[in-house]
């Protein structure tokens, strides 16, 4: 497959293109909802509810996109994928500020329940499609996937800054209303344009061979998890919470001041990820570097994330509260943890394309991303809980422990398991 290169570069700039525009509404409506409720007044831990049904469908869906995608094609899931994020966007639509609490909540769970199952079948497809359509040899799968999960990002980062944007001009409704018809005919572009070279399925593909027999496609699932809840844990609910608590003054001037801020910290955040990832094959001088080499970086970047979390748990701990110079240094310890974050997300990703053999790729990148979705589920759950409880300092220590989990967990990768399973 990888060897008919234009094909190959032909199917995966379409793809990357779809995953592009996918990534741009998922932004977009995370920052949308997190704003929107929470100036209606939600609690951290009920905004943190809004999202849980989002990763435990995640969580299912990964395991089943996997043997979906290989029963019948990788051009399925992703159309899939697409088509159910407009129809959960026009969902959203729908709902009516006058409900109750109670329902709203109930109603807005099971719209983001149906996005993150949108968003594991695109995510699943476009991941699965580099590892089929890379060239051999010279560093091609870390250069192609780094470039794929970098560019992703950096347009979901632009999506946190467009739901902000939205949000503050033309109100919650109309914002989603606008997402839903930009994806549809985004959808209906790739339906007829999308070229060949992705697999079509096949018919004897079990739902049994979902579960990994492979040992380092285990160890790195599990980093996986604390590596993605470590970051959840602040970025879902905790950080935007205390920026827009110190940033607004309650007027209606003000509030639309906060979510231009927030949004555009959280966009930049996200560019930035995304431009170290896609780097990250140059700065871990990947064309050059033995894979041993590679899976000996995993647990030393993780160990090396974990100094970030923990330096500013400290900071939290002697400010005692807001106060502007801990605001300022949030800022710029989160921007730091985002780099050295992408630089491990970066080495996973293209670890799990290595690890899996080419006839059960979706089955192990499922797996894999099932993992991602329970760090993000983990990190959701906490991220509402932890600020509630002891703000801050204990969000942030638990940031930091999760990694230290994570770190402890890339250290049993072995490079030996990698020539077998990549044989």
């Amino acid at each position: 497959m990888s060897g008919d290169r234009p094909a190959g570069l032909s199917a995966y700039m379409t793809v990357t293109a779809a995953y592009w525009a996918f990534m741009l509404s998922d932004g977009a409506l995370r920052m949308l909802v997190l704003l929107h409720f929470h100036q209606l007044g939600f609690s951290p831990v009920q905004l943190a509810y809004l999202f849980v049904l989002y990763e435990i469908a995640g969580m299912v869906t990964n395991l089943s996109a996997g043997w979906i995608a290989a029963r019948f094609g990788l051009t399925f899931t992703l159309y899939a994928g697409l088509a159910v994020q407009v129809a959960a966007l026009i969902a959203l639509s729908q709902l009516d500020p006058a409900w109750a609490v109670g329902a709203s909540v109930a109603y807005v769970m099971v719209v983001q329940g149906a996005s993150g199952v949108a968003k594991d079948l695109a995510k699943m497809s476009s991941k699965s499609a580099v590892k089929l359509l890379a060239p051999d040899g010279q560093g091609g799968l870390f250069r192609w996937v780094a470039y794929l999960t970098g560019s992703k990002n950096a347009v979901k980062g632009l999506g946190f800054l467009l739901g902000a944007a939205l949000l503050a001009t033309v109100g919650f409704v109309w914002a989603v209303v606008s997402m839903a018809a930009a994806l549809a005919t985004i959808l209906i572009a790739v339906l007829l344009f999308m070229p060949s070279g992705l697999p079509k399925g096949r018919k004897g593909a079990k739902f049994s061979e979902v579960f990994s027999k492979s040992a380092n496609v285990n160890w790195l699932s599990g980093a996986r998890v604390f590596l993605f809840g470590a970051r959840d844990v602040w970025f879902v609910v905790g950080i935007p919470i205390y920026f827009y608590a110190v940033l607004s003054d309650g007027s209606a001037a003000g509030n639309r001041a906060a979510f231009f801020l927030i949004g555009s910290f959280m966009a930049v955040w996200i560019i930035l990820y995304g431009a170290v990832q896609a780097a990250a094959p140059r700065l871990l001088r990947a064309t050059s570097r033995p894979a041993d080499q590679l899976i000996g970086a995993a647990r030393g970047w993780a160990w090396l994330l974990c100094i970030v979390p923990s330096l500013l748990t400290a900071a939290a701990l002697v400010a005692q509260g807001p106060t502007a110079w801990l605001t300022a240094l949030l800022v710029v310890g989160l921007l730091v943890f985002g780099a050295v974050f992408a630089v491990n997300s970066a080495l996973h990703s293209y670890l799990i394309l290595a690890f899996s053999r080419a006839d059960r790729v979706t089955m192990d990148v499922g797996f894999y991303y099932m993992a991602n979705a329970a760090g993000r589920l983990i990190g959701t759950i906490l991220s509402g809980l932890t600020y509630q409880l002891g703000g801050l300092a204990l969000m942030l220590g638990t940031a930091a422990a999760m990694v230290a989990v994570s770190a402890i967990l890339s250290g049993h990768l072995r490079p030996e398991r990698l020539a077998a399973t990549a044989s």
